[in-house]
């Protein structure tokens, strides 16, 4: 989602975080977010696709009848200060699905030229489905002056370059397809991992380990995290690699490590 809050286009708009809460920090948000339920959307506009250049810019396909188009073609100025809000929610049935929330400000402008022909291909490239770049659609370079990142890891800034130099999972495009296998094909597994618990949670969470579901909630080239839940209540649980994975065939040896120090 785009938003377009009105600010200064010399300065990045203010994203949430202490001293600027924004909807986020509202109890009626907080409610919403514990109960897993999406946002209702009044933005400007949500991108049928984006991807990220060498240089840390973020390229967006967006509807040209969608507010956030209409504003970039019709503002007198070479750049829109815009702030863009992503959010992650878990692709298999689990309570309290939204696993975090990132958001994006910075400058969009309209790329032009060889540097619009540049772009459309790298959008291309990493989404061959997405439609192509023509009448009806408004191709977008979002410059990034800032970025925050609440998840399941905590809440914290992100910076340009830092968020520039950073590489994409191996795992990430195979994520959801994963956990839905591990949530089907591995119940039993997963449940011996859940007991684990014992070890290392208070005794709430251990009984809801022992009593409850346990389903696969996140995975990357680091590890895995499970999420057991009984009666509204839920635990979570990390279980690291012995090493990160480079490729996706090196998760199947990674996976039966952690399957055989549960006792599988």
């Amino acid at each position: 989602m785009l938003t377009i809050p009105g600010a200064d286009p010399a300065e990045p708009p203010k994203l949430p975080g202490p001293g600027n809460p924004g909807t986020s920090g509202t109890e009626p948000e907080r409610r919403r977010r514990r109960e897993g339920r999406p946002r209702r959307e009044h933005g400007l506009g949500a991108p049928a696709a984006r991807t990220v250049t060498p240089e840390g810019d973020i390229v967006l396909l967006l509807p040209s009848a969608c507010r956030a188009a209409r504003a970039l073609a019709h503002t007198r100025a070479e750049e829109t200060p815009v702030v863009m809000e992503l959010t992650d929610v878990a692709p298999v049935a689990v309570p309290q699905r939204i696993r975090g929330r990132a958001w994006v400000a910075g400058w969009l402008t309209p790329p032009r030229g060889a540097e619009h022909t540049r772009c459309a291909r790298l959008l291309a490239a990493a989404h061959p489905e997405a439609p192509a770049s023509g009448p009806g659609w408004t191709l977008a370079r979002l410059e990034v002056g800032e970025a925050r990142v609440d998840d399941l890891w905590g809440a914290e800034p992100v910076e340009p370059d830092d968020f520039a130099a950073a590489l994409p999972d191996p795992l990430a495009p195979h994520e959801t397809e994963l956990l839905q296998h591990l949530a089907t094909a591995h119940a039993p597994q997963l449940r011996r991992l859940g007991a684990l618990l014992a070890n290392r949670t208070t005794r709430a969470d251990r009984a809801t380990a022992a009593r409850g579901d346990v389903v696969p909630l996140a995975l990357d080239r680091y590890g895995l995290r499970l999420r057991a839940h009984q009666h509204g209540r839920c635990a979570d649980a990390r279980f690291d690699f012995r090493r990160p994975i480079d490729h996706l065939p090196e998760l199947r040896r990674e996976m039966r490590a952690l399957f055989e120090a549960a006792g599988d």
